[in-house]
């Protein structure tokens, strides 16, 4: 990381909300011959030096994609091996997140997850609730298919007619419903594909991809994202005589 002061008057704008895909754990960790639990561990500890870049750059908003509906497919010792870090991280972090003014929520089904990381999990929410400064929305157990299944279930169980069924319905039984739409999602490790993350919130997101791995990704790192996001120019479907710049 640079020891050169990042010149924050360059951002064209600063994204409001944005979602994080932390990939590349794994692959950090083989190419230093290490095992995968210590490539999660590394990207675990780096959490918190991006949450506090993201404090400093002036975003409202972070969604971490930390596990995935479809991550249950991997290795059983990978799994446990996660769940245990998840365990061991809220106990760790809280408190300072905490005293930083950070508000943590829960995204996806804490059904499948064992009852001591759910206590942990309500814990944090309850702890941090009244929090401001910064939300931080942590995708665990999170699927974007199952998120609108279960909005649409829970619509249903309410009663409402099917004609009165607007995009704002479905948006407001989400999760993220106090939250605006993602401006930004950043994924690093370089692949090029959404893996079922927020789709309905993203319909109108910048992506941003980097080659570098999670446990890498700094500030220097994330303000080279929020340089490139400041360049585009988000038209919602219109044209570029239609819109300014936002």
């Amino acid at each position: 990381m640079s020891e050169q002061p990042l010149p924050t008057s360059a951002l064209a704008r600063v994204p409001q909300h944005v979602a994080m895909i932390m990939d590349g754990n794994g692959r950090w960790a083989q190419e230093r011959g290490l095992p995968r639990s210590a490539g999660h561990q590394a990207g675990r500890e780096n959490v918190r030096p991006v949450l506090e870049a993201c404090v400093d750059f002036g975003i409202r908003y972070v969604t971490l994609y930390a596990f995935s509906t479809e991550n249950w497919n991997r290795p059983v010792s990978e799994v446990r091996s996660l769940m245990s870090l998840f365990e061991s991280a809220t106990d760790r972090d809280i408190r300072e997140l905490d005293e930083n003014g950070i508000q943590i929520r829960h995204l996806g089904r804490l059904e499948g997850l064992s009852r001591l990381l759910r206590q942990k999990i309500e814990r944090a929410i309850q702890t941090t609730q009244h929090n401001d400064r910064l939300i931080v929305n942590i995708a665990l157990n999170y699927g974007g298919r199952v998120e609108v299944v279960d909005a649409v279930r829970e619509i249903v169980r309410e009663g409402v007619p099917p004609q009165e069924i607007t995009e704002e319905t479905i948006s407001a039984h989400l999760g993220t419903a106090s939250c605006p739409d993602p401006d930004l999602i950043i994924r690093t490790a370089g692949e090029m594909r959404m893996s079922n993350f927020l789709i309905w919130q993203a319909a109108y997101a910048e992506y941003y991809v980097t080659d570098t791995y999670w446990p890498d990704f700094d500030k220097e790192e994330l303000y080279k994202a929020l340089l490139a996001y400041g360049q585009r120019k988000r038209r919602f479907g219109q044209l570029n005589s239609q819109v300014e710049t936002r």
